[in-house]
């Protein structure tokens, strides 16, 4: 069944954001599909991280992160910071000016500081109270689609 629903929910085309907080002054870092917008009042977003994930743990200390949405020619962020490396930040401009990296090539990011920690299963659920968002031009954004990557295609 796992398998069958992994199978399934792939067919669920989403955006594709890096997840970032500090553990001390490192900055950390992950790729996830799994981000939402929860509440307009208050403003509020969720993300789910999978708890053997040393981000999750990370974001629960620290009490902040940030929804970096990346672009359509965004791939090569989302498979760094997918990717199991000791510094994913190597080479990847970030502004610090909110207490938690942001990526400067994403098209979007959203700060958070963590309302309330949830479980779900395998997966914490990070409710976030928004305390910065914004975003650069019209850019397009990285969708994952059945184990890959991809863009929308510019409304006619």
């Amino acid at each position: 069944m796992t398998v069958d629903f992994r199978a399934t929910m792939s067919r669920l085309a989403t955006g594709v954001s890096v997840i970032t907080t500090c553990s001390g002054s490192t900055p950390i870092g992950m790729t996830a599909s799994a981000v939402s917008a929860l509440s307009l009042e208050p403003l509020q977003l969720l993300v789910c991280i999978a708890n053997h994930l040393y981000t999750r743990t990370a974001i629960a200390e620290h009490g902040r992160f940030a929804v970096n949405i990346l672009g359509e020619d965004s791939e090569s962020l989302a498979r760094n910071f997918a990717a199991s490396k000791p510094d994913k930040f190597a080479g990847v401009e970030t502004v610090d000016d909110h207490g938690v990296p942001v990526l400067k090539d994403a098209i979007a990011a959203v700060v958070c500081d963590v309302a309330a920690a949830l479980p779900g299963g395998d997966h914490t659920i990070f409710v976030g109270d928004v305390r910065y968002c914004g975003h650069r031009g019209d850019g397009r954004p990285l969708l994952h689609f059945a184990g890959g990557f991809g863009a929308i295609r510019a409304p006619h």
